[in-house]
């Protein structure tokens, strides 16, 4: 991929939180015509449709959108970071000139939504649903308990990502968790699965966005700042946790995020804002690790003494993270969208002097991943 070849020129939002008016079709609408107004474009211009666990054929179908390219790409999520990956090769390639990333989740409402449940003859429903590994709370806690024992991280600093993370969120009309809170108040609140107190687990959410990506060449002639794609990766691992290579850390993480630095020719030292999918408050620890950005067994103390909180010096889940701010069920495209804010400058907790933002994602239970590097520019002189 050309770095910086490829640009965001739209991306929105649709309502959050409670939608039961909104089944998830409608949703993924709602969020294209949202995009499509701030990119300047109609679905005329469009010739590319991305999204996960619906159809594109059908959510194209439902735009009025006939595209020569599509992708249906589900690995959980983190889809819609491999989404864009895969756009910008298709734009690239010839195969499409304008693609729309489409999210549009009823994880609350669940008005319209497909089984997200494994069949019972894959690896999951085989070998984890019969002993009762039942959804992400139940098989987050494995990794999350050996995490703790291996590394020496303290309980509190676990409770510290979703404080710190509070603060982002404090006062955002927008976020489901929109109030501070402290650590102790995470170490209060009640226990869902051990480890996890309901704190620090994600809330479940309504709601749905959306990304318009074309050529950098032609983002020059559209009307909003243009967010440009210097890097990207993706990764797989197992489905299944116990067939992780390393329950402490993510071998998808550390592979997404390297092929992505690679093509950005950056290093964790250029990354001004950070993103990092946050289901539960485990997994930017593993992530600040796994990326690079502390060594190892450092990720919990280095978030609480306050390097990611505002006025740190690692800007890190600034909208109050999938802890915080919403979590339909596959977070990944919301934590994009708030990358596109920070470097257009328009976010709600907006970090001064953001030029490169990161963005990792994870599919399933560290069975996938995949990394954006996102800019202000395209990369050349950097």
């Amino acid at each position: 991929m050309t770095r910086g070849g490829i640009a965001i020129v739209g991306a929105a939002e649709t309502d959050l939180g409670v939608l039961p008016g909104l089944p998830e079709p409608d949703l993924h609408a709602r969020a294209a015509a949202l995009a499509l107004a701030d990119a300047g474009l109609t679905p005329a211009d469009v010739d590319g449709v991305a999204t996960a666990w619906h159809s594109p054929v059908d959510i194209a179908h439902h735009l009025g959108i006939t595209p020569s390219w599509h992708d249906g790409t589900t690995v959980g999520g983190c889809s819609f970071l491999v989404h864009v990956r895969h756009a910008a090769a298709a734009i690239e390639a010839g195969l499409c000139t304008t693609v729309l990333v489409l999210h549009g989740e009823s994880g609350r409402s669940r008005v319209g939504r497909p089984s997200r449940r494994p069949p019972a003859d894959s690896p999951s429903g085989q070998f984890e649903a019969p002993y009762g590994v039942r959804g992400a709370v139940t098989a987050f806690t494995l990794p999350a308990l050996r995490f703790l024992h291996e590394t020496g991280t303290a309980r509190e600093q676990m409770a510290a990502v979703p404080a710190v993370q509070s603060r982002w969120a404090h006062g955002n009309p927008r976020a489901w968790r929109g109030e501070e809170f402290t650590v102790e108040d995470v170490l209060a609140s009640k226990v869902v699965a051990w480890p996890f107190r309901k704190l620090e687990c994600c809330p479940v959410t309504d709601g749905g966005a959306a990304l318009v990506l074309t050529s950098a060449d032609r983002a020059a002639d559209l009307p909003r700042p243009p967010v440009h794609l210097l890097g990207a990766g993706e990764a797989g691992e197992s489905p299944l946790v116990a067939h992780m290579e390393d329950l402490t850390s993510s071998g998808a993480f550390r592979r997404s995020s390297r092929a992505a630095f690679a093509e950005a020719g950056i290093t964790a030292a250029d990354v001004d804002h950070l993103m990092i999918y946050d289901p539960f408050a485990h997994v930017p620890l593993y992530g600040l690790e796994d990326l690079g950005f502390v060594g190892r067994g450092e990720a919990g103390a280095f978030v609480a003494e306050g390097n990611t909180a505002p006025g740190g010096p690692l800007p890190m889940n600034t909208n109050g993270g999938g802890l915080c701010y919403t979590h339909t069920g596959m977070y990944g495209m919301f934590a994009i969208q708030e990358s596109v804010r920070q470097l257009r400058g328009e976010a709600y907790r907006q970090v001064d002097g953001v030029e490169i933002s990161v963005v990792q994602g994870v599919g399933g239970i560290f069975a996938s991943a995949a990394t954006l590097v996102l800019a202000d520019r395209p990369g050349e002189g950097r």
